[in-house]
């Protein structure tokens, strides 16, 4: 076994792997960029590593050298697919926590790992200009839903390729795209395997991925709730088969699409690391550690997993700084309060006074329930997204619990497109409004002087107290339980049910100011403008893009909202800007006459 270890990652994976080293006795290594200097992983780790970017294959290889580090784990995302990394571990005589540079070049192109899913007899998608519209383009490297774009039309190809190429090209290094069909009504699923260097193949079963958004996992769950014994069967022998065709090594994710008007199965890709959703595996294969397998294998050893057998059922949720009712736009800022639920695993690397920046992935943490029942799960799941509360920034774990808490989901129903045609309904904010008003209400109680109010009235019974918040709020029956709560002079955050709300304390002496004309476009996150179309002066037609905005590697096309002209233009290519900044306004033609 390896006595170190360097992790090539960030995050709430790089803690994860570093949990499952300390656990064996490996030694590990850390590498960061300055904004992550005092992150939670740099701190868990035995020796740290500055590098200026976590794609820097030539730095991550000589950290790993100078701190005699004698393998790599690479986590997901980043470099963990880039066979260009494991070549260079390899010619440096350091072992890759992965399959081997040229089986990773094979399955980690969607391109080529199609061509050999056809020599392995398994069912592929068809290409896009067979099927015709709507057809889905993709990068061909990478993975995590970088760089996908739906299509339905010709005259949106040419932009949704040019949109998903820079998308890819930031996130993998790689632009490349394929374009194949696009099924309407798709579930998830894909199937878990390991192998090793003796020619051992195994299936650990198949996850259920299917609630998406913008072709991200937002729950992934196992096993299938959907899937009947033969589709189980078709999936898990095609998988490994595919695997001990190619000569797969370590582990690995095998995905395909089922059809569900159809029934009709498709491989989809192979990837070639370790995914986000692998705790639920684990927790229905008895709790084995995938990550000590991972290491094992790597390190030479036969695969030393026996018969496994599903037990119960595992559902978790991906927890994201984002804005989730306001367009899953990424958020930013500093976490000023964080709790995460107890009683269940959570894979998380947040924690209060934390900064979270828009330089990556917007993940901040999974929580992930395991129940005998499907139901069980389900019901732990919701409890422990009320458990979970953020402050200082928005995430999505309000989202996540309406969403699990929700009948669609309770009965399966969710498909890969069932959040792009359904609107999930943003939380009435009344109660969190209520529990606001009680804090503030209780905070002020204590305060003494001339202002505290008891309530008193001279010949009745005590005046009722009505607290100001962005709408006034009479205070009735006590909360049964004191809110997660901040309190500021101009406003109050709490926490309900996961879900973020700030209300507004009114500054009557204040100088509200007029309104901010209709045309005028504001940044919705904050970000990086990656493109600039227009001057001023120039006129636009409606739906025109104006610019293009970037933040945790996501794109926004910022449209003309009428025909006009342009009269402000309030950043440049390149330019970092802050949430809710002018970047440019359109002045109609009636507004000019």
């Amino acid at each position: 076994m390896f006595e170190k270890v360097l992790i090539a990652n960030r995050g709430e994976i790089a803690v994860r792997v570093m949990r499952t080293c300390r656990r064996l006795g490996i030694a590990t290594v850390a590498v960061h960029t300055d904004v992550d200097a005092i992150a939670p992983h740099v701190r868990a780790a035995d020796e740290v590593v500055r590098i200026e970017s976590y794609l820097d294959i030539e730095a991550v290889v000589a950290a790993a050298r100078d701190t005699g580090a004698q393998a790599v784990h690479p986590g997901y995302g980043f470099l963990s697919e880039r066979a260009a990394f494991a070549e260079a571990l390899e010619q440096a005589g350091i072992t890759l926590v992965g399959p081997p540079a040229k089986v990773m070049e094979q399955m980690g192109r969607k391109d080529a790992a199609r061509e050999i899913a056809v020599a392995a007899g398994v069912p592929i998608v068809p290409r896009g200009e067979d099927a015709g519209f709507p057809v889905l383009v993709k990068a061909a490297a990478g993975g995590g839903g970088k760089g996908m774009r739906v299509v339905r039309a010709h005259d949106e190809l040419e932009e949704a390729v040019a949109s998903a190429r820079r998308e890819a090209a930031s996130a993998f290094g790689d632009d490349t795209m394929l374009i194949e069909k696009y099924v309407e009504h798709g579930r998830h699923i894909e199937v878990q395997v390991i192998a090793d260097s003796h020619g051992t193949v195994r299936h650990l079963f198949e996850r259920d991925c299917s609630t998406q958004r913008r072709h991200q996992k937002v729950l992934e769950e196992a096993p299938a709730p959907t899937i009947d014994e033969a589709t189980r069967e078709r999936v898990t022998s095609s998988a490994v088969d595919l695997a001990a065709h190619v000569g797969y090594v370590n582990a690995g994710t095998v995905e395909f699409l089922l059809d569900a008007d159809t029934g009709e199965v498709y491989f989809l890709e192979m990837n070639t690391r370790l995914q986000v959703e692998h705790p639920v595996t684990e927790l229905v294969c008895g709790g084995l550690d995938l990550v000590e397998h991972q290491l094992r294998v790597a390190a030479g050893e036969p695969l030393s997993i026996g018969d496994v057998e599903l037990t119960g059922h595992a559902i978790e949720a991906r927890v994201y700084a984002e804005d989730s009712f306001g367009g899953f736009l990424p958020q930013a800022g500093t976490a000023t309060y964080v709790r995460w639920p107890e009683g269940v695993r959570v894979d998380q690397a947040l924690e209060t006074g934390q900064v979270v920046s828009t330089a990556y992935d917007p993940m901040l943490g999974k929580v992930i329930t395991h129940g005998a029942t499907r139901e069980e799960a389900r019901q732990a799941l919701v409890a422990a997204l009320d458990d979970t509360a953020v402050l200082g920034l928005t995430t999505n774990a309000g989202f996540l619990r309406t969403l699990v808490a929700g009948e669609d989901f309770r009965d399966a129903a969710i498909d890969t497109a069932w959040l792009d045609r359904h609107e999930v309904p943003p939380p009435d904010p009344a109660p969190a409004r209520e529990l606001a008003a009680w804090e503030v209400f209780l905070r002020d109680e204590t305060q003494e002087g001339p202002f505290a109010s008891d309530g008193f009235r001279l010949g009745a019974e005590p005046a009722p107290v009505v607290v100001q918040l962005d709408q006034p709020v009479t205070l009735t029956v006590p909360p049964a339980y004191r809110p997660v709560a901040a309190v500021r002079h101009d406003r109050v955050e709490v926490v309900h049910h996961g879900q973020r709300f700030v209300f507004e304390r009114p500054d009557v002496m204040g100088d509200h100011g007029p309104a901010v004309a209709g045309g005028a476009l504001t940044a919705p996150m904050p970000g990086t403008v990656l493109d600039v179309r227009v001057a001023e002066g120039e006129p636009v037609e409606e739906g025109q893009v104006l610019g293009v905005l970037e933040a945790m590697k996501m794109e926004l096309s910022l449209k003309a909202p009428f025909a006009g002209t342009v009269t402000t233009v309030g950043a440049a290519k390149g330019e970092q800007v802050r949430l809710g900044d002018t970047l440019f306004v359109v002045e109609g033609a009636d507004e000019a006459s």
